[in-house]
């Protein structure tokens, strides 16, 4: 990550709102949280700054949010954080952020859902809800949506460096998963609504099941199995199947192939985060490990 030489503070983001939306400047900041892309700052109670920080992707991200996402937040049966403000490039922070709703909950790779049936039935709701065609123009995934055979080389690396590491104790069967992900029929249905990037991080909890979706930075439009990864990431042990029942219409066998793909790509990339978060290394969360470990195991026992 290329990170900003600006320095994002309390008093740099107020003094944005104090230019841009005054009504909003008295409201009290706190410091939120660290993305890939965006620095979060909470605002007041019911609100949140979201600034561009690590990536030069990250000001395209937060404008396609502001564009689409009030539009598709109503049909959505889980909160998401909803854009209310767009603040535009200034001599004092020369790039876009916005203002949205605040989502509140804990971060699913701190506080896993456990309430089994619960979330599968939250989760199949949101992804059918979510999963409608997109229209014309919708935004392109960046590398989400798309083929799973372009990851391939991606797939590859990832296997090699955690197994490398003394992380993976059956890549065979790991690549079992894979091959027959992408062995599976391609995508051949409408371009549909993703979120593009389900990770427990980006995912929210309460009382052991899920309250909210947040970052839609990845928003496009594409394949559902890249979402459909989700239920090997995010629920309970033995949950996948009512999620399956619940979501609409069913996935076909090719879809549930490629989502399981999805899944292991994900597992992969959580597994590596994880371990270089345990050993201090850049771009580490060692909360990141334990799920994906969990769901590496369980897309195994599918796969067997």
């Amino acid at each position: 990550m290329s990170h900003t030489e600006i320095e994002i503070t309390a008093e740099l983001v107020r003094d944005l709102l104090r230019d841009q939306h005054p009504d909003l400047a008295d409201h009290l900041l706190r410091f939120g949280a660290r993305g890939w892309d965006s620095q979060m700052w909470r605002l007041g109670d019911d609100l949140a700054v979201r600034l561009p920080w690590a990536t030069q992707s990250a000001d395209a991200l937060l404008r396609k949010e502001h564009a689409w996402l009030p539009a598709l937040a109503p049909h959505l049966p889980l909160p998401v954080p909803v854009p209310q403000h767009l603040g535009e490039p200034s001599e004092r922070f020369p790039r876009p952020w916005i203002v949205t709703t605040w989502v509140p909950g804990e971060p699913a790779d701190r506080a896993p859902a456990t309430r089994a049936e619960e979330a599968a039935d939250a989760l199949a709701a949101f992804l059918t809800a979510l999963h409608r065609p997109a229209p014309e123009g919708a935004p392109v995934g960046r590398g989400r949506g798309g083929p799973l055979a372009d990851h391939a080389d991606g797939f590859a690396a990832q296997l090699a460096s955690a197994t490398g590491l003394g992380l993976i104790p059956d890549p065979d069967a790991v690549h079992a998963v894979w091959e027959d992900a992408v062995a599976a029929p391609e995508w051949v249905g409408p371009a549909l609504w993703l979120h593009g990037d389900l990770h427990p991080a980006n995912v929210l909890t309460a009382d052991g099941t899920f309250c909210g979706v947040i970052d839609f930075g990845d928003l496009c439009a594409g394949d559902p199995a890249c979402d459909l990864a989700a239920p090997w990431i995010l629920l309970p042990d033995g949950a996948a199947d009512r999620f399956h029942r619940a979501y609409q219409p069913a996935a076909d066998a090719a879809t549930l192939s490629r989502a399981r793909g999805w899944a292991v790509l994900r597992a992969l990339g959580g597994i590596l985060i994880g371990d270089a978060g345990v050993h201090g290394r850049p771009g580490g969360k060692p909360t990141w490990g334990p799920p994906a470990h969990a769901s590496l195991r369980r897309l195994i026992a599918t796969a067997r």
